[in-house]
């Protein structure tokens, strides 16, 4: 059985003292793929280093909507750059909007179309975080692929409404769960992974975030995404193996990725 987890930010100071037994667990429960997500741009040096040191690690650039604040006049050159520079770069994000909160709304929005122009720009998907705007979110993409084209990507960490989940559908998203859909009362959440049509359901950890249960409350980890495939192919009533084997070809394919048994599009490493 292989696996990928399709959202890790094994980057964090939390997995820096054990970083090589956390990858020999993820390599024991299945998980033969990794891409690692990026807050901001600023972080583009540290995953790149720990793609050189994992081979089966890609990864993407971008700017998280909770760092909007922080785009300037060169930002969106500087992700093209970084993006252009090394073929392991298979996503621009996380992007998206976060409205819990938030203040700067607009700003957001700004900063979310200008990443969507990029990523049509080089042809690679996005990977979207959405918290509290899902309705925002998919008018923006509405507006976008009418005035651009499509954009292919994946709503990350979903945790919307079956509604919401038809809307990001309908646009050609796929939908990515992490452990929150193992947790008691994620009623709407575990109603739309019954939903999502198999040939658009990825999982991930979001690691170090958000355990699954049976390690709800610890530090999260790739290995755990193992958890996740188990609650998400009970709920849709298929086998684990059914489950997993639809999901990573899911990522093989959004992400243009390769599996160690030759399936896929290479990932070649960076240039010298």
């Amino acid at each position: 059985m292989q696996l990928v987890d399709t959202h890790v930010h094994i980057n964090f100071e939390r997995f820096q003292s054990d970083l090589e037994a956390v990858r020999q667990r993820w390599q024991e429960a299945g998980v033969v793929r990794l891409v690692h997500s990026c807050v901001t741009p600023e972080e583009f040096d540290s995953i790149q280093a720990l793609a050189n040191q994992f081979e089966e690690l890609s990864f993407a650039v971008g700017l998280h909507p909770l760092e909007a604040h922080q785009w300037r006049s060169d930002t969106a050159r500087q992700i093209e750059t970084l993006a252009r520079r090394d073929p392991r770069v298979v996503a621009i994000g996380e992007m998206g909007l976060d409205f819990y909160k938030a203040a700067n709304q607009q700003q957001q929005k700004e900063v979310f179309e200008a990443q969507l122009k990029i990523a049509r720009g080089l042809d690679k998907p996005v990977i979207i975080h959405c918290r509290e705007a899902a309705a925002e979110l998919a008018e923006l993409l509405r507006q976008f692929t009418e005035k651009q084209g499509p954009i292919a990507g994946v709503m990350h960490c979903w945790s919307g409404t079956p509604e919401e989940t038809q809307w990001f559908l309908d646009l050609g998203f796929y939908i990515s769960f992490s452990g929150i859909v193992t947790f008691k009362k994620a009623d709407d959440i575990q109603e739309s992974a019954r939903r999502v049509p198999g040939d658009r359901l990825l999982v991930e950890t979001d690691c170090p975030f958000l355990a699954p249960v049976p390690r709800r409350g610890k530090r999260n980890e790739p290995a755990f995404v193992r958890y996740v495939a188990e609650a998400i192919a009970q709920l849709r009533g298929v086998d684990l193996d059914e489950l997993a084997r639809q999901t990573t070809q899911n990522a093989v394919r959004l992400f243009r990725l390769s599996l160690p048994d030759g399936e896929g599009t290479p990932a070649p490493a960076a240039s010298p």
